[in-house]
């Protein structure tokens, strides 16, 4: 059997949540999911850990910092939002996250962000034109669900991610470039709460 990545995007963190509460209370393993989110609204308080959204700028090249607060980020056993924690990354700035995603994202503590997030799902297994548009989806103020499983769970995942509030991925796509985007950039900045409104109302009117 072939393990694959299965992701979705949400423009509201609390739609990507209930997602991952019924893949939970549908047998998913909390291990074998992720998520990541903007925190342009400070959803989640930031840390002062190296490299934290409290302090992005600080110098992550030990990976002290990082590595100290990873244990929370990936999950305890409570069930996968009990774990959630907030970093930061570049190109899409503050963000809440937690789960088997963030180790590939952080360098499983070796540094700053490895590869970013447009790396880390590209290294997951999700096709680069598709990570192009999540990646900007959360850099607007998106949450994304990244469950990995094998084949035979499609028909029971799929749904489950597919459920209220997902992103229709090709015409989010059509939306952005239509705004003369073409590819995420991960040297812009995240964007801020009055803007991911504005970009909300934008969609929404679509």
């Amino acid at each position: 059997m072939t393990t694959r990545t299965f992701t979705h995007l949400y423009d509201s963190y609390d739609e990507a949540a209930r997602v991952v509460g019924a893949l939970e209370a549908a047998g998913v393993p909390h291990a074998d999911i992720s998520i990541v989110g903007s925190n342009h609204d400070n959803r989640v308080p930031a840390t002062t850990t190296t490299g934290s959204v409290a302090n992005p700028a600080a110098d992550t090249t030990t990976g002290a910092g990082t590595g100290a607060s990873l244990g929370t980020i990936v999950g305890g056993g409570a069930g996968l939002l009990a774990g959630i924690g907030a970093l930061a990354i570049p190109g899409v700035g503050p963000l809440v996250a937690a789960g088997w995603l963030i180790a590939t994202l952080t360098g499983a503590g070796a540094g700053a962000a490895a590869g970013g997030l447009l790396g880390s799902l590209t290294g997951a297994g999700v096709h680069e034109n598709d990570a192009h548009v999540y990646a900007e989806g959360v850099r607007r103020g998106g949450t994304l669900v990244t469950v990995r499983a094998d084949d035979t769970a499609a028909s029971r995942i799929e749904p489950l991610l597919a459920g209220s509030g997902s992103v229709d991925i090709a015409a989010r796509r059509a939306s952005y470039q239509a705004n003369d985007w073409s590819r995420f950039d991960d040297t812009a900045a995240g964007y801020g709460t009055t803007q991911v409104e504005a970009e909300r109302q934008r969609t929404r009117a679509l």
